[in-house]
């Protein structure tokens, strides 16, 4: 990495190397039998340098021709992609707890055994398709640069997840568990879910309209990657956030406050530094409601005369492999505070609503623009303070900054969620819900 980086230093302005390494094991089962056992690695190369004020990328999954990659890049300079920025000169970050040795020595055998205890839970407690899995991941990834920025950290994931099918649904109840190693799916949860079956499965066809819909963690994407969206610096730049000109004012309910925190090192995937270098700090984004600033990555720091937030991640909802693309701006550590509320408390105070456990068609909509249209599958129809039945064939559909400003109350548990997200269950009141009848 070193020759490539003094190589590119000398036919670019600045120039960057990024290295990732990755090892995962992963197991499925299916109908609670053995599915799947897979054993990946990926390994690459990508360089980035910026001469003239434009902007060179090329990567590759060996470095045996550090001349090719750097014409690649050189060459890729014709795209013309203004880089109007510098590279950070970072030279040390923030110590944290990112790495945990137990899960280099986690097997297969041992995300067998913890798959299967789950799914003998689960085959005594509901009746229903049990899914069930178990993964283990360690990588690790290096960042040099042209103005003597060497950073490298090492990390690990594991995790577990299960879901009951609802029969001839294709959709059903499901939770996860992440750890930095492997940690045993709490009996709490795996009977939250079985709990949440069995009052489901009795299908109902309730009338539509406005009503409360409690949004589960598995359906919280439709809400947080409109969030994210709205709150992005590139979104800002291409005019296409409704918040350019709202910083400071109210934009969600106060019972809402939001922030990014790379630095909190209790949960799996904690950064000191993002893909570009840059220092990572803990991010105010909503606090009470109000609007208290944007995220950016170097391009679109420049590009709105701001400063990088440390959120320049290679990789977004569509791509998983940091090698081949360039960084942009991204929120990782997402949380949304917690509240009080427990999930019983919660679904006391749906006089008439729906239980949102799964949705379908969550890119659906204007997503910038804080509008949505999903399919709920499954949702629990709730009446009175209590779950009366599964509701088939409904939607719900509206703009989050309507549906966010009408929070009821904010549930006391944080659930993993989209893209490395922290999020309680939500009560929102109001929304528009489309059923069969």
């Amino acid at each position: 990495m070193e020759k490539l980086l003094e190589m590119a230093g000398r036919a670019a302005d600045q120039a960057e190397v990024f290295s990732t390494e990755q090892s995962s094991i992963s197991v499925s089962f299916h109908d609670a039998k053995l599915y799947d056992i897979k054993t990946n690695f990926l390994s690459g190369v990508s360089l980035r340098i910026i001469k003239d004020g434009k902007l060179g990328f090329a990567y590759t999954r060996n470095l045996k021709n550090r001349q090719g990659l750097l014409e690649n890049a050189l060459d890729s300079l014709r795209g013309r992609v203004e880089a109007n920025y510098d590279l950070p000169d970072t030279r040390v970050g923030q110590s944290l707890a990112t790495y945990d040795p137990a899960a280099s020595k986690l097997s297969s055998a041992d995300l067998l055994d913890e798959s299967q205890r789950i799914c003998e839970i689960l085959k005594a407690k509901a009746a229903g398709e049990i899914m069930a899995g178990a993964y283990v991941s360690v990588d690790s990834m290096r960042i040099l640069n042209s103005r003597g920025a060497d950073l490298s950290q090492r990390n690990s994931l594991a995790g577990s997840y299960s879901s009951i099918i609802f029969p001839g649904s294709g959709s059903g109840m499901s939770r996860e568990v992440r750890s930095r190693a492997m940690v045993k799916m709490p009996d709490n949860l795996i009977s939250e879910m079985a709990d949440l079956f069995k009052q489901g499965q009795k299908t109902v066809q309730p009338k539509g309209g406005r009503m409360k819909v409690l949004f589960m963690p598995e359906s919280m994407i439709t809400l947080l990657w409109r969030i994210v969206s709205g709150l992005s610096g590139r979104s800002v730049y291409e005019k296409i956030s409704p918040n350019a000109a709202r910083l400071g004012q109210r934009i969600f309910s106060p019972k809402l406050t939001i922030y990014d925190d790379p630095l909190n090192d209790a949960y799996p995937g904690a950064r000191a530094w993002d893909d570009e270098g840059v220092p990572c700090k803990k991010l105010p984004l909503i606090e009470q409601g109000v609007l208290k600033g944007f995220f950016y990555d170097l391009k679109y720091a420049e590009k709105m005369g701001a400063a990088s937030t440390g959120h320049g991640y290679r990789g977004d909802i569509w791509s998983g492999d940091p090698v081949t693309v360039k960084p942009g701006p991204f929120l990782g550590h997402l949380f949304m505070e917690p509240g009080t509320a427990s999930l019983a408390r919660l679904i006391s105070q749906i006089d008439r609503g729906i239980i949102i456990e799964g949705v379908m068609g969550a890119h659906s909509g204007n997503i910038p623009n804080g509008d949505y249209s999903i399919g709920i599958g499954p949702g629990l129809y709730v009446e009175n303070g209590r779950i009366v039945g599964r509701v088939k064939d409904a939607m719900a559909a509206g703009n989050i900054y309507q549906t966010l400003s009408n929070v009821v109350e904010v549930g006391e548990t944080l659930y993993p969620s989209f893209e490395g997200a922290r999020v309680p269950p939500l009560l929102c009141e109001g929304v528009s819900v489309t059923t069969k009848s």
